[in-house]
């Protein structure tokens, strides 16, 4: 019995049974045992999920929603009793609905489907991504299963992408797994639609037009098919062409720089330095990132042109190197001096995207106070 309530506007949806609450309808489920509930329409996925499991997902990306094609997710569910395996991305939850994930047919299951993906891929002791900047979501899933490289007659291994001379980003296809989640992403999440799947079965590849040269596509570099692929097969030449090695990568969780949108990225460090970007998929921005929190957003750390000590312009253009001292006592003098013949809104002040807020408060407070002007500004825009 579900009674509705009126109030002004808003209707609120009380059931008696506790089934239905706030308008929503909730279902009962049992995933290994663990009593858990989910709302109606949710995926067999969100109610492992929620009691608190995990399996392996090698297609699917939640921005993209379920695909179903990896197969990698299976699990074996009894309602109505009745008893079927079926794939947790794209199975409705069901009330009632009992869930097993890791039952012994189904994680035999699974080394089989892992074999066979490594069968077809080139020696997973020489994936530039995994040696040099850690375990990929596939590495996480083969190690967890057992499964053996050898297991399986080796088939034809997809070839590198050639002629690609763009800056960012490393396609070693020989890695791919056909999960097509680049694709996907790109075409769905981003809509820039700058890569596409070229041939069937084993002969199939991700390609772009214009020669399969992604500087030539309406590829942004936007990093989201790096950082979806599961397997290393698309990484960032910026980072994986440095000798490193995974051992020595830390990750450290921050906020992109460049904008004042705010999102999320892991820096990666080896031995305390920095050497290159990742999003952080726990931040509101949910992994996206565009061209320059990818690839840019550290690199200015290291750079050869920053300024180390403060420079004086002189009369015929060129710079030289002044004291901490000198240099404060010179620009106080002009602030002085335009302030007492032009009044301070002769004077502006910019902060900056790369300093932390406390910093760039203390620059409005000294815009405002010190100077007497609002003029203050901020490049943190898009």
């Amino acid at each position: 019995m579900v009674v509705n309530l009126v109030f002004g506007e808003i209707m609120t949806s009380v059931s008696v049974n506790g089934k239905v609450q706030g308008g929503t309808k909730w279902l009962d489920l049992r995933v290994n045992g663990v009593a858990v509930q989910c709302a109606d329409g949710s995926r067999v996925l969100d109610a492992v999920k929620d009691a608190g499991f995990e399996v392996p997902t090698l297609c699917y990306d939640e921005r993209v929603g379920p695909q179903g094609t990896c197969r990698m997710c299976l699990v074996e569910v009894e309602v109505n009793g009745r008893t079927e395996q079926v794939a947790s991305c794209t199975a409705f939850a069901e009330d009632e609905m009992s869930v097993g994930t890791h039952t012994e047919e189904i994680r035999d299951y699974r080394k089989t489907l892992l074999e066979l993906l490594l069968s077809e891929m080139a020696s997973p002791n020489t994936n530039p991504y995994t040696n040099k900047v850690g375990p990929t979501e596939f590495d996480h899933a083969v190690e967890e299963y057992d499964a053996r490289w050898d297991a399986f007659p080796r088939l034809k291994v997809r070839e590198k992408a050639a002629h690609d001379e763009n800056p960012f980003i490393q396609r070693d296809y020989d890695y791919c797994i056909a999960c097509y989640r680049c694709t996907n992403i790109c075409n769905e999440w981003e809509q820039a639609s700058a890569i596409t799947v070229d041939g069937r079965g084993q002969d199939s590849s991700i390609f772009t037009f214009f020669g399969n040269e992604l500087m030539d596509s309406p590829c942004t570099f936007c990093g989201q098919c790096i950082n979806t692929c599961p397997t290393g097969a698309l990484s960032d030449r910026k980072v994986v062409s440095q000798d490193i090695s995974a051992a020595d990568v830390d990750r450290t969780q921050t906020i992109c720089p460049y904008c004042g949108v705010g999102c999320g990225i892991e820096l990666l460090t080896h031995d305390g330095e920095i050497i290159g970007a990742e999003p952080d998929f726990t931040a509101p921005s949910r992994g996206s990132l565009c061209v320059k929190g990818q690839f840019a957003s550290w690199e200015f750390v290291r750079s050869e042109d920053r300024l180390r000590h403060p420079l004086i312009k002189q009369a015929g253009g060129t710079f030289r190197k002044a004291s901490w001292d000198e240099a404060l006592s010179l620009v106080s003098g002009k602030f002085k001096d335009a302030i007492e013949t032009e009044g301070p809104d002769s004077l502006v002040c910019w902060a900056s995207a790369r300093v932390v807020t406390e910093a760039n408060y203390l620059m409005q407070k000294f815009a405002r106070v010190a100077l007497g002007t609002n003029n203050i500004d901020n490049c943190s825009r898009t």
